[in-house]
């Protein structure tokens, strides 16, 4: 079982996409990919041939992308494009248990979550485009995300962002995956090995934007106290292994009043931790039906 994916269903395309100028120059090449790898102690037997058929279907991804976000908010922001266009998603397909890459089968077609070992997954790049774009980050924002997993999520937010945290809960993962940042230049990531449930309170200052990647029967308080007045929350919301899971939109007004609204339905694992072993309380969510992806 996947810890956490997101499936979208397929839609026609909005219109062709444009690669931006700064990510054509940014240098990213089949040899800085065997040398960021190299850094991070990653085996990977990627031939050329293989390295250029990725970037062929790269472009497709992204204007699958582009439909994606066309469809469910009117247009494509454009931060978030660029956000995607930079990150080279090949580098996230890696399984952690066995050591073994598999990034000949980036940038798929149909979009699907990867096993990345330890219960772990790459969730399908449709669904992490939707999110992303949901949580409206700015170049001003601070960022939490509770579920590290492959570091595609934080790394995409940091392209973005001012600062980005990230929390994993499952050891290994956490220790390995807090590795791979450096090699590609992305200094305002931070992540940690602990329990998200319980946020990330050294940061005095709060959060502007906090995405959970776990389903969670209620939302933990101590998430609610980190978001900053003005701050939005992007948290998926139902039993552990149900279908009946729905995404909810947290905000909080400058006068430190939480409103919610259902979004659209998903489906995760459950968040672990605290959330499972400590005390129940109701999610304190309303709002609208909302749709099904």
């Amino acid at each position: 079982m996947f810890r956490r994916s997101f499936m979208l269903s397929s839609l026609a395309a909005a219109g062709a996409f444009s690669m931006p100028a700064s990510a054509a120059g940014s240098g990213w090449s089949y040899e800085s990919y065997l040398a960021a790898m190299k850094a991070c102690d990653r085996p990977t037997s990627l031939t050329r041939e293989q390295w250029n058929a990725t970037q062929t279907r790269r472009k497709g991804a992204l204007a699958t992308i582009q439909s994606v976000l066309f469809h469910h908010f009117g247009a494509a922001d454009p931060n978030v494009m660029r956000a995607f266009s930079e990150v080279p998603r090949e580098f996230y397909h890696y399984d952690f248990a066995s050591r073994a890459a598999f990034s000949q089968v980036a940038y798929e077609e149909v979009s699907k979550p990867w096993r990345i070992g330890f219960g772990s997954a790459l969730s399908d790049y449709r669904g992490q485009a939707y999110m992303t774009q949901l949580c409206k980050p700015t170049p001003e924002s601070v960022a939490l995300e509770i579920g590290t997993g492959s570091g595609f999520q934080i790394s995409v937010l940091s392209r973005i962002v001012k600062k980005a945290y990230s929390i994993e809960i499952v050891e290994p993962l956490g220790r390995e995956v807090g590795r791979i940042f450096k090699p590609l230049g992305y200094d305002n990531v931070e992540t940690r090995i602990g329990d998200g449930f319980f946020g990330w309170p050294e940061e005095t200052g709060g959060f502007d934007l906090i995405m959970v990647t776990c389903a969670a029967q209620f939302v933990p308080p101590p998430l609610l106290q980190q978001l900053k007045p003005g701050g939005r929350m992007v948290i998926p919301m139902g039993q552990p292994f149900k279908r009946e899971q729905f995404l909810y939109v947290f905000t909080k007004d400058e006068d430190g009043k939480i409103h919610s609204r259902k979004d659209v339905g998903v489906y995760f694992v459950p968040m672990t931790g605290r959330m499972l072993s400590g005390d129940k309380k109701p999610a304190a969510a309303s709002g609208t039906t909302g749709q099904r992806l």
